[in-house]
Parts: structure tokens; sequence; C-alpha cells
């Protein structure tokens, strides 16, 4: 990106656009990151260097992601919650949670039976 810096934000693919974002955000020295969706529309190649980045910064920062997929959401999450029509149904460390639920609708959402 380095060579690039003079490009308008729009000339840049998807994945670098967030790359970009997360850069910027992280400029202004937060606490938490906030993310809603951050690899959405993005190709598997983008995704994966987002994921790379996000698993990076987590080492630094407290990072709330609200993920696209399940299946990201396993990959990248330390602690997760499944929240249902506005309840927190269910709060633990990221593998457990998407392996052995311990609430049925939990499980439900997991496996892909509503949502």
């Amino acid at each position: 990106m380095k060579d690039r810096l003079d490009d308008p934000a729009v000339a840049l693919s998807g994945g670098q656009q967030q790359r970009l974002c997360l850069a910027r955000s992280l400029a202004l020295k937060p606490e938490v990151i906030l993310l809603d969706e951050p690899t959405s529309g993005l190709d598997p190649i983008s995704t994966t260097k987002v994921e790379t980045t996000l698993n990076r910064l987590k080492q630094e920062y407290t990072i709330v992601l609200v993920p696209h997929s399940i299946q990201q959401a396993a990959r990248i999450a330390d602690q997760a919650a499944f929240f249902l029509q506005g309840d927190l149904i269910e709060f633990a460390p990221g593998r457990s949670i998407f392996t052995h639920p311990q609430d049925k609708r939990t499980e439900d959402y997991i496996e892909g039976r509503f949502g």
C-alpha cells in the first residue's frame, strides 16, 4: 500500500479498502475496535488477509466483531456470544460455543436450523 498512498480509496480492492479502514481506526489508538461484517462481499483471498490482520490485532486490542458467517466467528473468536431477539442466550470461549453449545437455541443456530 505504501506505493499507492496518492491513489483514491475507491481505486483499491475491497480487501485493501477494509485494511485501510482498519489502519485509519488504529491511528486513533482505540481501546476497542468495533467491526460489523468486515469481510462481507470480499473474495476468499481478501477475507483471509483481513482475518490474518484481525488475528494479529487482537493481541493488542479488544475487537468486537459481528461476522457475516458462523465459520468466520469460529475461526476468529476467543470469546463468543449468541444473541437472539435482543437477549443474550450464551457466552463462552469461542471453541466451546461452536463445538459444544450449552443452549439448544445456540446449537440450532450454529447448525443452520434457523437464521
